[in-house]
C-alpha cells in the first residue's frame, strides 16, 4: 500500500523549532520529488518547500525562505521539514506530497500534521 505520513507537529511558541517528518511505505521516496503543504484554517493550500531529483535541489516559500528547511533521508525513506524561527501566521495543517517535478502539483498525499504557534 503506498502511503505518505506526517509527523512532528504539535503547539510551540513564536520563535521556537519543530521538525516534521514524512515517511512514506509501498515505494522509494527518493525516486520522487516531494513539498511540503500548508493549509490555515479559510485559506488555500499553500506549497512551502520542495526538494527536488538528482541533486536535490531545494525551493522555498518567499514567507518561509531562510526559516525552513526541507531534506532527506533515504535511508529511512523519509523527508524532513526543520522549521526554525516560527512565526503566529505559521499555524496550519501541514502535509507532505509526491509531487511533479519542477512543479507544485501533487500526485500523492498524506493526512497532514497540525502545527500551533501561540504568542
Amino acid at each position: 500500500q503506498v502511503q505518505l505520513v506526517e509527523s512532528g507537529g504539535g503547539s510551540v511558541q513564536a520563535g521556537g523549532s519543530l521538525r516534521l517528518s514524512c515517511a512514506a511505505s509501498g515505494y522509494t521516496l527518493s525516486n520522487f520529488c516531494v513539498a511540503w503543504f500548508r493549509q490555515a484554517p479559510g485559506k488555500e493550500r499553500e506549497g512551502v518547500a520542495r526538494i527536488d531529483r538528482g541533486t536535490d535541489p531545494t525551493y522555498y516559500r518567499a514567507s518561509v525562505q531562510g526559516r525552513f528547511t526541507i531534506s532527506r533521508d533515504n535511508a529511512k525513506n523519509s523527508v524532513y521539514l526543520q522549521m526554525n524561527s516560527l512565526k503566529l501566521e505559521d499555524t496550519a495543517l501541514y502535509s507532505c506530497a509526491t509531487v511533479n517535478c519542477g512543479t507544485w502539483n501533487r500526485r500523492s498525499w498524506g493526512q497532514g500534521t497540525q502545527v500551533t504557534v501561540s504568542s
